[in-house]
């Protein structure tokens, strides 16, 4: 029996007024004839589905919730479904799906399973804020989530600017929204006046704001990310 392929469906990072610009017709053409998706949060799935104008009730589709407090049956159940024939896509909370995402481990099993996997194209921030930082873009590294710990966070940011000043490494990082106003005053207070930081907040979305400038002169800027969906970046 021919088993199903796995799609992996970029979501839009905000508002889904803006689907249309950010998501190409032809992953939303593919997201309508699926029934069956792996999503991380099951009600921001279902919103997104009715954006993109799936013809389907939502009550006849079948989700399998999938997240950091997931356990394997449920990754099992999906896999089952796929070795039996049937397509599934993978929906994240906001982006690219399995990039700093429990649908990774989704796409582990599905590999080990010898199932198709087919990436679409769509809206990733990390990629998105290297884009127009400006930074080396050849050689980036990203490190997800850095340390909630006040002095396990500093011996962090310290070493991503060694990494930044001596291999000229893009350092990418992002951070919860409610505290990136903590991370902000951190990085402000830790690392060198001259590094470069480049802060890329509400991606895609009409109050995008991408601001570059070297860490000294942040800490002369009134700048408020409370609570805005925000990448990090540390150049040179």
């Amino acid at each position: 029996m021919k088993k199903g392929d796995l799609y992996l469906i970029p979501t839009t990072l905000g508002s889904y007024e803006t689907i249309h610009k950010v998501i190409p017709e032809y992953n939303i053409m593919k997201i309508k004839q699926l029934t069956v998706f792996i999503v991380e949060n099951i009600r921001t799935a279902r919103r997104f589905l009715k954006a993109c104008g799936h013809p389907i009730s939502i009550d006849d589709m079948l989700f399998f919730e999938i997240n950091k407090h997931s356990g394997f049956d449920e990754i099992t159940k999906a896999i089952k479904i796929l070795e039996s024939g049937k397509s599934v896509g993978v929906i994240s909370e906001a982006g690219t799906p399995a990039i700093a995402d429990p649908g990774s481990m989704v796409v582990q099993q599905a590999q080990l399973k010898k199932i198709k996997v087919i990436p679409l194209v769509g809206p990733n921030s990390i990629i998105i804020a290297l884009m127009a930082s400006g930074f080396n873009g050849q050689q980036f590294c990203f490190n997800g989530y850095l340390p909630k710990e006040i002095s396990s966070l500093s011996h962090k940011l310290k070493q991503l600017e060694v990494n930044v000043l001596k291999n000229n490494v893009t350092q990418v990082f992002i951070e919860t929204p409610f505290r990136n106003n903590k991370l902000l005053q951190s990085i402000i207070k830790n690392l060198n006046p001259s590094t470069q930081l480049c802060v890329a907040l509400d991606l895609t979305l009409p109050q995008e704001e991408i601001i570059c400038l070297p860490i000294r002169k942040w800490a002369k800027k009134t700048a408020d990310l409370n609570k805005r969906p925000a990448v990090f970046l540390l150049g040179k």
